[in-house]
């Protein structure tokens, strides 16, 4: 399902582990996806998680929004299968922006708030659009050529994403710098900005119903799961891949409703992580008898997902504190974390693309002069590399196009929103 990515002459890149080795997932991987914005999973926006008893952001959700993120990057250059038992950062980002959403239902009317979120999340991925599609075209694609007028039409996608923006695979290449895996690998975190569009339409409708039957609606997503994630249903196509996206991770996003009405202080921790306990078990059980050719990569066995990322985020929601401000020896990375959430979209859509451009980067060290002999050296330390490059990528992404998620939520724009006081980086007002 997912292929390395290799540069022509160059060592073995980094990415998540495909059937011959690493690479950076396909458009189905469940990067982990990243939160959005100072909100929730990538494309949200505006709206600051509030503390419980009073106004301000819950640090405590904005860490764990940071941590995904940072577990998505991570896990793309080493593609070790365990980082996604470890913290399925998916399952947290739909929770923390299901929590979000039922916010702001309970503040505003349905159709405005949906208004608002696809005003935040449209913009950062057209201007992604912008590099990735005629880029494509450049490398050789012509959909029209492949699917007839279906694959023209299917390019509105990249406008309004019902269905992940389509692309070829394999796609053309561009002398040594990408090879034909390239739009596969770039094309990867739009899988989320579909499924989190799916959620931001269904929210109103799955609100209602979860306030009138808690447990069916939390247990719904899950047999769906079973059903379609099985293969014991098969729905063939875009239409398969979306519903069962949505499936796998709507039990998180609905725990995001229970954590917003306050319901985990009502039921007694012994009980929730008891029954969470049980759902992780069987996720576990399940997962050890259907493994692929990733081995225990979760994003790859729906229903082990889906019951592992459940029992996951119940546990986080359950023991979440109120944090008005990080603690301890976590104060220090408070800049960071807010740096994170403030462009976690920008973060999301770009990373993948900024891990490739390592590549050339570093296959320039085999070049220098005198590092003749130490070209295995330099292989094996590969994704080492790209992790410590990837960074200030990151870093120069954010300033050049972090901007657009300022100007979609209709705030001032910013450089380096870190919340520095008496830096432009301070947040702005919040848009509406």
């Amino acid at each position: 399902m997912s292929t390395p990515f290799v540069g022509a002459d160059s060592a073995p890149g980094p990415g998540v582990p495909g059937p011959d080795g690493p690479g950076v997932n396909g458009a189905r991987h469940r990067a982990g996806s990243a939160g959005v914005g100072v909100e929730s999973g990538p494309g949200t926006g505006v709206e600051q998680p509030a503390v419980p008893g009073g106004p301000g952001r819950d640090r405590y959700l904005d860490l764990l929004r940071a941590i995904a993120l940072v577990r998505v990057v991570v896990f793309h250059i080493f593609g070790w299968a365990w980082l996604t038992i470890f913290f399925p950062s998916m399952g947290v980002m739909f929770a923390l922006a299901g929590s979000l959403m039922a916010r702001s239902l309970a503040r505003r009317g349905s159709w405005s708030v949906v208004r608002g979120r696809l005003r935040r999340l449209l913009p950062p991925m057209w201007v992604f659009g912008l590099l990735v599609v005629p880029l494509i075209f450049f490398t050789g694609w012509q959909p029209a050529r492949d699917e007839g007028i279906w694959g023209l039409v299917k390019l509105a996608d990249w406008i309004f994403p019902v269905g992940a923006p389509p692309y070829p695979d394999p796609s053309g290449t561009l002398s040594h710098f990408l090879d034909e895996t390239w739009a596969d690998q770039a094309a990867g975190p739009l899988w989320y900005i579909r499924a989190y569009l799916w959620f931001v339409l269904a929210s109103p409708l799955l609100l209602r119903a979860f306030r009138r039957a808690p447990w069916a609606t939390l247990a719904f997503p899950v047999a769906l799961t079973a059903v379609i994630g099985t293969g014991l249903l098969e729905i063939p196509g875009e239409t398969g891949l979306a519903l069962t996206d949505f499936a796998v991770y709507g039990a998180c996003w609905v725990l995001g409703f229970a954590h917003n009405d306050g319901l985990f202080s009502k039921v007694p921790r012994y009980l929730t992580v008891s029954l969470a306990a049980l759902v992780m078990a069987f996720g576990l059980w399940w997962a050890s008898g259907h493994l692929g050719s990733e081995g225990w990569n979760f994003d790859e066995i729906p229903l082990a997902q889906a019951t592992w990322s459940l029992g996951f985020v119940a546990i986080l929601l359950q023991y979440a504190p109120s944090w008005r401000k990080l603690p301890g020896k976590l104060a220090q990375f408070d800049s960071l974390v807010t740096l994170a959430n403030n462009r976690a979209v920008t973060i999301y859509l770009w990373h993948n693309l900024l891990i490739m451009a390592t590549g050339p980067i570093i296959d320039l060290l085999y070049n220098v002069p005198g590092m003749d002999g130490f070209d295995s050296e330099i292989s094996a330390a590969y994704s080492a590399l790209t992790l410590i490059l990837v960074w200030p990528l990151i870093g120069l992404t954010i300033v050049s196009l972090g901007w657009v998620e300022d100007i979609a939520a209709k705030r001032r724009p910013r450089l380096w929103p870190n919340g520095a006081p008496g830096r432009r980086g301070t947040p702005g007002r919040r848009g509406t």
